[in-house]
């Protein structure tokens, strides 16, 4: 046995690296079990150029659990090491780049360390963040005889290495699992970190046996129905050829829906479509994104995209990485140019990765024109699943809403779809007022702003259904796009002040009378939220009606939704109109019984509240026994 000590200056070289090489200690399996599947590769590719002429045999990676003996194993059946490599490549080679590590640690902060790591070929070393020992046994597969080596250290620069025999090639990696990591000594945790890290790894992983039940046709249940037989089977946890290895003309549309359900086994509903990513320059990249129903849910869609690099995941946080709609989409991307160990925010300034991000925007983009072009009525079915996302990309990404505002539907409340070009068509005669300004006039609730829209469709007028989470930070956007355009929710004034024209409406009072009746009606009403104007409606509309500004309206909608403390925290405030054409207005100002004259305001104010939504609690129940004794 041959022992010695690690040319390293720094003495606590192992606690450095325990604690700070990764920022998670369950990374450890990930990167054991990528070294056995590089070593099994490169035996591969030996064996293709005819370097290794020997059999391959069964290269499934094993990994053994041994909870008895607080042990946890990697196996390969890989190129192994001769004893020469395993002092340069072990002893050597990693440990002068982790005494590098360590040396640029200390003057920089955490995050610049993390980037760091990824220039150093360190994932050997993760082992000891979570063991006490490691012993690494390993045959080349240069050897012809049974000579092998063994490695042991204890983490401390103290090492053992030694001759000893092995009938096959490979390298073993013994992790001895100390006390305060015991949690990697359950099954189930083993398990959940294998399904995670390499469940597309390109070499079949091995992790014991499971059980499973089959039918015994000799043996009958009391029915006649064969009875269920327990059996074991080895347990494979991967699947080395991941569909999006795979050409997308080798694809068909069940193996997407299979893939998609292997990805998220939890999920019930299968996704609207798909795009399968490939690209070999400038960069390599592929991939397979699924949109799934996103509906009005911005939130729970999240972290459902598997980012990997060769087959090894890497995250599912990729927020920050890929544009932020991008994140509802479901599915994976995976690129050798994504840096493998380094943080989050320096894979967000790494140039590959920005390239990255704005190729799948561009395939995004283009799958959505086609389907588009393509079943433009099979495209207006999936509008309301898929509108949500395409909003959120609008609103944050210059470069897909100029590429989106092609295949952007409006949707009316008589249910027609029309893209941007051809809504403009279709109202900018009709909606123009008189500083030729076309409005676009929307709800957000048909049901509760029903009266308004029935106003708006008699004078010709159309109304557009926007009930979106996003929709106030969306109009926003179209407003600053869109040439001579304003939205306006319906309710949000009369329609005479929402779309004005160059007309002289004539008003039954005069300003005097105006002035009075405002003063009457101040004096019955307690709530003083409501500002009270005039407008000179036809004799038949409501005699009040309580309208929400839009700009204030808005701002709070878009505040609440980034739970922010401005104008979401400020009070309500309605500006109520009196109709001063309206022959109850005129019976009030003339009602000489001060209780007769409360009881109608009190009445007609009551329903206008209603219309809104707005009367509630103990206000409503009277309102409800008014009507009732009535009669």
């Amino acid at each position: 046995m041959h022992k010695g000590k690690i040319n390293v200056q720094t003495e606590n070289i192992f606690p450095i690296i325990k604690k700070f090489l990764y920022s998670d200690h369950e990374i450890f399996l990930r990167e054991i079990v990528s070294n056995a599947v590089d070593a099994t590769q490169k035996l591969k590719t030996l064996a293709s150029t005819g370097e290794f002429k020997g059999e391959l045999g069964d290269l499934t990676i094993d990994i053994v659990l041994d909870k008895e003996a607080k042990t946890l194993s990697v196996r390969d059946r890989g190129i192994g090491m001769t004893k020469d490599e395993v002092e340069k490549y072990i002893n050597q080679i990693a440990f002068s780049s982790a005494e590098e590590f360590v040396e640029k640690f200390k003057t920089k902060t955490e995050a610049e360390s993390n980037a760091i790591i990824g220039h150093f070929g360190l994932g050997f070393y993760s082992a000891f963040m979570v063991s006490d020992k490691v012993n690494l046994e390993t045959k080349s597969f240069k050897t012809e005889d049974n000579k092998a080596s063994k490695w042991e250290c204890d983490g401390s620069p103290e090492y053992s290495l030694e001759e000893i025999e092995l009938e096959e090639r490979g390298t073993k990696v013994t992790m001895h699992i100390d006390e305060e990591n015991v949690n990697f000594l359950e099954e189930q945790n083993v398990l959940e970190l294998l399904k995670k890290y390499c469940s597309f790894l390109p070499v079949q992983i091995r992790f014991g046996k499971e059980k499973y039940y089959e039918n015994d046709e000799n043996e009958k249940d009391e029915n006649g129905n064969p009875k269920q037989i327990e059996k074991e089977r080895e347990r494979i946890i991967n699947n080395p050829f991941p569909l999006w290895k795979k050409t997308p003309a080798d694809c068909k549309d069940e193996n997407y829906k299979s893939f998609y359900r292997e990805l998220y086994p939890m999920t019930f509903e299968e996704p609207l479509f798909h795009i399968h990513l490939n690209v070999d320059y400038p960069f390599n990249l592929t991939g397979i994104l699924y949109f799934p129903k996103v509906n009005n849910n911005i939130e729970v869609q999240k972290n459902k995209i598997q980012l990997y690099c060769n087959q090894v995941f890497v995250t599912d946080s990729v927020e920050g990485i890929v544009p932020q709609f991008l994140t509802l989409l479901h599915g994976v991307i995976d690129s050798p140019d994504i840096p493998l160990n380094v943080s989050r925010s320096y894979l967000q300034s790494d140039s590959n990765v920005k390239k990255i991000s704005g190729y799948i925007m561009k395939k995004v983009s283009d799958k959505l024109e086609e389907l588009f072009k393509k079943d433009r009525e099979a495209f207006e079915k999936k509008w309301d699943d898929i509108r949500v996302f395409i909003d959120y990309g609008m609103c944050t990404e210059e470069k897909f809403f100029d590429r989106a505002k092609k295949f952007y539907l409006f949707k009316n409340t008589e249910g027609q779809y029309f893209t941007i070009e051809e809504y403009k068509k279709h109202t900018e005669d009709l909606q123009k007022d008189k500083n030729n300004q076309v409005i676009y006039l929307y709800t957000n609730n048909v049901d509760e702003q029903h009266s308004f829209i029935q106003i708006a469709r008699e004078r010709g007028y159309d109304v557009l259904l926007m009930n979106n989470v996003l929709d106030s930070h969306l109009i926003n956007t179209l407003e600053q796009k869109l040439e001579n355009t304003r939205f306006a929710r319906v309710d949000s004034n009369t329609i005479d002040k929402l779309i004005e024209k160059d007309l002289d409406n004539i008003s039954k009072l005069d300003d005097s009378q105006k002035e009075s009746l405002k003063g009457i009606i101040e004096n019955n009403i307690e709530d003083k939220s409501f500002m009270v104007e005039f407008a000179n409606l036809g004799e038949n509309e409501m005699p009040m009606q309580i309208m929400r500004p839009e700009f204030m309206r808005r701002m709070k909608d878009m505040n609440a939704l980034s739970g922010g403390m401005g104008f979401g925290n400020m009070p309500e405030s309605f500006q109520l109109i009196i109709n001063s054409n309206s022959p109850i207005c005129e019976k009030i100002l003339n009602e000489d019984n001060e209780e007769t004259q409360k009881q109608t305001i009190k009445h007609i104010f009551d329903l206008a509240k209603l219309s809104q939504n707005l009367l509630k609690g103990e206000d409503l129940t009277n309102f409800i026994k008014r009507n009732m004794d009535q009669v």
